[in-house]
């Protein structure tokens, strides 16, 4: 047993990590820096990024919805924390819902910015279960050696545990870990809900640039989890 060292929580060797593949979906999405803001904008990057967090919130309620109780987040910045911070509220309502924390590495989160080492902390306390991929306490990630695949060997890790992807991945970003996933999904013919910046861009010229009706424009999407698990 292992202990996170941004929130102190039990971390568990991936391997011990038990779920019913069947009703368990896992969620990748870009970094905030990868976000562009609607019409190029600065001005509008809240917008932009709220949007994105709308449509996460969306598809994870469809999830549940099609009774999927297990959620599995990679603990990244962007997508993947504001998918936990959402289920983490999320299942205090319901008690069928568990939260996986999936980390690549114990020392994942030394480069993190202070707002999200803060959301981090917040997600692994109200986590079920913190797993680690890789149990080396002094590994760091390395585009040279063996370090190379830490972040794919954790992507690789959340979909052989998963039947269903929620994924917000643009259009032309293949050099993405979250390209990297969806593409290892679709090989190993999980449910994916992929939507995109262009997605985003579609629901503001739609709703304008107002959050609650965003909200509510969301609220009228179709469930795309249409086959219970």
């Amino acid at each position: 047993m292992f202990r996170s060292l941004i929130s102190g929580m039990p971390v568990s060797p991936a391997s011990e990590l038990k779920c019913d593949r069947s009703r368990t979906v896992c969620i990748t999405g870009h970094r905030e820096k990868n976000i562009l803001p609607y019409k190029g904008d600065p001005l509008y990057s809240d917008v932009t990024v709220g949007t994105v967090r709308m449509m996460l919130y969306r598809y994870i309620d469809m999830a549940a919805e099609r009774g999927y109780t297990d959620f599995i987040s990679g603990l990244a910045t962007g997508a993947d924390l504001w998918a936990a911070e959402y289920i983490a509220h999320k299942k205090q309502n319901d008690p069928r819902i568990r939260l996986i924390g999936a980390m690549p590495y114990l020392r994942h989160a030394e480069r993190f910015s202070r707002e999200y080492a803060v959301l981090l902390d917040f997600v692994e306390r109200n986590a079920d279960v913190l797993v680690t991929v890789n149990d080396d306490p002094d590994i760091v990630y390395s585009k040279h050696g063996g370090a190379s695949d830490l972040y794919r060997n954790r992507n690789y890790f959340m979909v052989d545990r998963s039947s269903a992807v929620i994924a917000f991945l643009n259009e032309g970003s293949f050099a993405s870990g979250t390209s990297q996933t969806v593409n290892y999904a679709y090989r190993s013919g999980s449910l994916i809900c992929r939507f995109g910046i262009g997605d985003v861009y579609e629901i503001i010229d739609r709703a304008g640039t107002d959050l609650r009706s965003i909200k509510r424009e969301t609220a009228f999407f179709n469930n795309v989890f249409d086959i219970a698990p």
